[in-house]
Formats: C-alpha cells, structure tokens, sequence
C-alpha cells in the first residue's frame, strides 16, 4: 500500500478508535520486511503525540503462515506481562479500514541489538551476558504459555514435518552447489528425530535483531513474531545458538560477533528452564540447516527482484558451512 493511501486510511481509524474527530495523522512510514508490511505512523491530538506501528498482510497473497497477521496477535493476546513484548492495542480482520487484516502496536523508545555496532563492542561483558539473560528469562516464560490458550496457532508440528517442509524450497534455491549436503544432513536429522521434547509456543525468529532493548540495555520487547507457531520449543533456542555460533558461519554479517556465544546461550537456558537439554545439538543442527536452504532460496528472490536484500549475497557464503556445522553436531548428538 502506498503510504499517501495509507495516511488516507489512517485518518478515519485513528478518529474512530480515539473518538476524535480533530485527531490528525502525522510521520507516515515503512519499516523493512518481507513477510508483511510494517508502518510506523504518530496520532496527534492538542498537545500529545501518540507513536504507533500498524501490521499489514502482503497484498494478493493468501493469509496463511506468515502473511497471516492475526498469528501474531494471538501469540501476543497470550504472553503474560513477564515477558516483555509490544501489547497489541488494536486488531481486525475486517477490510472496513484497510481492506485486509492488521494490528497496531506502541513505537518504543530503544533499539535493537546489532552486534557487530559500536554501541555493544563498547559494553562490558557482564552488560551483554545480562542481555542475553533478560532475553533468555524471557524466551523460557514464552515456552512456560500454555499453547492450548491460542488456538488460532493451530495444533503443534511434528519434527519430521519441520524437517522435510524444506525440500520444495531446495528445489528452488540459487547457488544449490553450497546445498549439496542437505540431503546427508537431512536423513541425519530424521535417523535421529527426539523421542521426547517439550511442546508450546515458538517465536521462530529468536535472535538478537528480533530483541528490542532500551539506552539501558533493558529488555523492553521481543518483537517480529510472524515465524509463531507451536511445537517444539527448543526451536528457539537452537535456532538463538546457532545465529551465535562461530563454527557456523564464515560470512561477514554473522561470524565473530561479542555477544555470549551458543555454548554460553545454552547454559543460561538451562539455567532458567531448571533443567538440562541433552537434545539440544539437533535443534541446532536443525536450525543450521532450516537457514542455510533459507539463505538459498532468499538469495533466488533477490537476485530475480522479488524480495530485494543484498544481505543475502554475503549471507550465501556460509551456506555451506552451516550445514557442515549441523552434520558434526549430529554426529555428537546424544539423541538416539
């Protein structure tokens, strides 16, 4: 949606939702993203300046999976007020305003971790090891949700589904010489599938640019919740570990970075999960192996103009590391 009409659209709601009529909408914009479309607008009224998020559907697709918004809101209804998070303030699937589903939520006064700014090399390690505790108290108290409490998310993923629902987007991806090992690597996962796991809500993102910290380094939300599902929660962090894990990776954007790494990541998890994971290794190597076919067909997308990121052009260069790395930890695994 074009922003122009998209402040046209604005107008009306925020008056209804307000109920005032001299409320004005001001500093319309786009947030990145490909899943959905995000836009940052403020309400102004006499003296006060409300700053808000709205959470739009791609057009033309069908609201399923990730296009499907109202997820999200679900996912968010649920989170008891300890894990930090952007509460939903208003939500609908009706198309009286916008034509489609969406919901809004507060702007926050902070910033994402970036780890490789300035900002973190310059914070002492026991500031980026309380972040990372922050981040993870609050990811075991999403896994504590009873998952039965939102059933918009549907009935929880097997772990043989979530390994083989990669296989049509291999079949798609640009340089498929650095995807080589996926068909190893993906019966490694299947000879070894856990018996037993723990079962809730997943972010399905959970990684540092999805943590949104205030000029403290407090947790003030944990955002991007458009990969949500339920299943086995050591997705997360599996898939945390291994966005912090040096011997996945060789490119740039993610290799040598300060924050705690996996080993550390995972320690703190038992710590506050109160048990230990003898599993874990092939979550991680699941997840390494989920983002190096992800990074393959991203880069497909971009090099043919539909979704373009030139991230992904250095992000390709692990591909094959990462799944390298997902067959050594299966191969440690305790798991069967």
């Amino acid at each position: 949606m074009e922003l122009e009409e998209l402040e046209k659209r604005l107008l009306p709601f925020s008056r209804f939702h307000y109920r005032d009529e001299t409320a004005e909408v001001i500093d319309v914009f786009r947030m990145p993203g490909h899943a959905g479309f995000s836009y940052g607008f403020s309400v102004r009224r006499a003296d006060n300046i409300d700053k808000w998020y709205i959470r739009l559907p791609p057009p033309k697709v069908k609201l399923q999976g990730t296009a499907d918004v109202l997820r999200q809101v679900a996912a968010l209804e649920v989170l008891p007020e300890s894990v930090p998070h952007c509460a939903v303030q208003w939500s609908g699937d009706d198309d009286q305003w916008f034509g489609r589903p969406y919901f809004v939520v507060p702007q926050l006064e902070g910033d994402i971790v970036r780890v490789k700014s300035e900002r973190i090399k310059n914070l002492p390690s026991d500031t980026r090891f309380d972040m990372a505790r922050q981040a993870i108290g609050a990811l075991a108290r999403i896994h504590r949700v009873d998952w039965q409490r939102a059933p918009y998310l549907g009935k929880p993923v097997s772990l043989e589904f979530d390994v083989e629902r990669w296989d049509r987007f291999v079949r798609k991806a640009a340089n498929s010489s650095k995807l080589r090992l996926v068909p190893e690597v993906k019966q490694l996962l299947l000879d070894k599938l856990p018996v037993q796991t723990h079962v809730g809500i997943f972010h399905g993102d959970f990684q540092w640019s999805n943590l949104f910290y205030s000029d403290r380094n407090e947790l003030l939300a944990v955002i991007d919740w458009e990969l949500v599902g339920v299943g086995a929660t050591l997705n997360d962090i599996g898939w945390f570990a291994t966005f912090s894990d040096p011997d996945a990776w060789v490119d740039l954007n993610h290799a040598n970075h300060l924050m705690p790494h996996a080993k550390e990541l995972i320690e703190i998890y038992e710590e506050a999960w109160g048990a230990r994971l003898p599993e874990i290794d092939w979550f991680r190597a699941l997840a390494a192996y989920k983002f190096s076919i992800i990074t393959g067909f991203n880069l497909m997308l971009h090099r043919r103009g539909k979704r373009v990121d030139s991230a992904w052009e250095t992000t390709k260069d692990s591909m094959e590391s990462l799944l390298l790395r997902a067959k050594v930890l299966l191969n440690q695994s305790k798991v069967k």
